[in-house]
């Protein structure tokens, strides 16, 4: 199995989400470059030095994430051009961190030394803030090379004012300042989770959360974590928020289990792969402990993609055989995607992995009331073949009304399932199949998306519309549906990417 140094691990993501993060930078160009001409520039460092101290008795290390002018230059000039590599363990060990602080600290009160001797002379004010520009240049030159050559946050390891920070919140922690003022990465729910590692990819301190949480599964308490809200920001289920430790309980308390109350671990053999298309396969996985799933359409498994670091990739259970000790799910490759990489590389028939599951609820069927609609475009169709099979093979679901399935794709080789929904659709009458093509390369096809396929049809105001596909088509379709008098209520939605 591929490891994650072979393959694109760490992402490239947006790190700037206040005024101050994206434009601090420019302090750090003032001081450190304009300071050598201007040295009284220098004379600003020891009021940020004190503000990060102070914060840091509160908050740990949210300065560095948030307000650090270094951070936002190494996040906003180097980080687009960085290589993005592993940061390499020894920068990060103590013996590096503790030789880089005394080294800092000794060579800066040499400096110092020297600089005293001018005291009451017309050129100690000067001479000082030079002291001052000139560490603010090197950090300046020798940080941003190393996130030139490595990671953009790879001085931000070893950073002497990162460990005054670490210091300084240990003292805060000990006398109780910290207490009710700590804001920590929080998660809703441990069993929310989807173990998918993205808080870890697109950390730029490459911590890992979703490994690291408190005893009690709910926060993270790395001290080294810079409270910068990357992970939040970018956790693809949404359930990442920074709360302090006494409100992490309620949030806790405050979340919905439902459609994740059921999930376990299973052991599993992959039982065969089907290629439906150069980039889409679908895996059938063989249940060996437990050797059942019970599951609700809609809902997703997660499968295994990296054990040493319990990474899972979320996908839609596409189907299953009557007893469910077999399930299917079918999965695009994405061009640049860790996960679906290795499964499509390296995951072959009889292997044996772990998934987890059954998840979600966003795409389980109510079926209350006389209509359902089913919307997608490209993969996400997956959700909706299950549907269709509890529908109308195998009657599991309990619904007589009219069912509407909107499908479009790109090409024709693109509408997978095409062949069993035009089945069902001619074995059911109350089952309409609607499909579309945006770049047929026939007229057999319509041409457009699926928005101009809704336009035509006229739901009605009690219809239930569960959408799966991009979020750019979603809103496109959620304002069509409301326009045509479906409720807000009505109107579900869930992501593939």
């Amino acid at each position: 199995m591929q490891s994650s140094e072979q393959a694109t691990f760490y992402i490239k993501t947006k790190r700037s989400f206040t005024p101050v993060r994206a434009y601090a930078w420019i302090l750090t160009v003032l001081i450190g470059i304009g300071g050598q001409f201007v040295p009284l520039l220098g004379l600003l460092v020891p009021f940020i030095m004190v503000a990060l101290m102070g914060t840091s008795l509160f908050k740990g290390k949210y300065w560095c994430g948030n307000f650090c002018p270094h951070g936002s230059f190494f996040d906003n000039l180097i980080g687009p051009i960085s290589r993005h590599k592993n940061i390499p363990a020894f920068l990060r060990s103590k013996p590096v961190i503790a030789a880089v602080f005394i080294f800092f600290m000794f060579n800066l009160g040499r400096r110092f030394i020297d600089v005293y001797a001018t005291l009451g002379t017309g050129a100690f004010l000067e001479r000082l803030g030079l002291v001052f520009a000139t560490t603010y240049l090197m950090v300046l030159l020798i940080g941003g090379l190393l996130g030139l050559a490595v990671n953009e946050r790879t001085w931000c390891q070893f950073c002497p004012m990162g460990t005054i920070q670490v210091l300084f919140y240990k003292l805060g922690k000990a006398v109780g300042l910290a207490k009710n003022t700590d804001e920590k990465v929080t998660i809703s729910h441990p069993e929310l989770c989807h173990s998918c590692g993205k808080c870890a990819r697109v950390c730029p301190m490459q911590l890992s959360p979703y490994l690291q949480l408190s005893e009690d599964q709910q926060q993270f308490d790395d001290e080294k974590c810079i409270r910068c809200n990357t992970c939040t920001h970018n956790c693809p289920a949404g359930i990442l928020q920074m709360a302090k430790p006494q409100e992490a309980e309620d949030i806790k308390e405050g979340v919905s289990l439902e459609g994740f109350d059921r999930a376990r671990y299973y052991r599993a053999r992959i039982k065969a792969i089907t290629t439906l298309h150069d980039d889409i396969r679908q895996f059938s996985f063989e249940l060996i402990e437990p050797e059942n799933m019970p599951y609700d359409p809609g809902q997703f498994v997660l499968v295994e993609v990296e054990p040493d670091i319990k990474m899972y990739r979320a996908y839609t259970i596409s189907g299953s055989n009557r007893d469910n000790s077999e399930i299917r799910v079918t999965i695009k490759i994405l061009p640049g995607g860790y996960g679906t990489n290795i499964i499509f590389d390296y995951y072959k028939e009889g292997d044996v992995l772990n998934l987890k599951g059954p998840m979600g609820n966003e795409l389980r069927i109510d079926p209350s009331g006389s209509e359902l609609m089913f919307i997608a475009n490209g993969i996400g169709i997956t959700p909706f073949v299950s549907s269709v099979q509890s529908l109308f093979e195998q009657r599991e679901i309990p619904f007589q009304g009219e069912v509407a399935l909107l499908y479009g794709a790109r090409y024709e080789e693109d509408l997978v399932f095409d062949d069993y929904f035009e089945k069902m659709a001619a074995q059911n009458d109350h089952f309409n199949y609607h499909k579309i093509l945006s770049r047929p390369r026939t007229d057999q096809y319509q041409k457009g998306y699926v928005t101009d396929l809704l336009h035509k049809l006229d739901p009605s105001p009690n219809t239930r519309a569960y959408i799966c596909g991009t979020a750019e088509m979603a809103s496109g379709i959620k304002h069509i549906l409301i326009d045509k008098g479906v409720t807000e209520e009505n109107i579900y939605y869930e992501s593939f990417l």
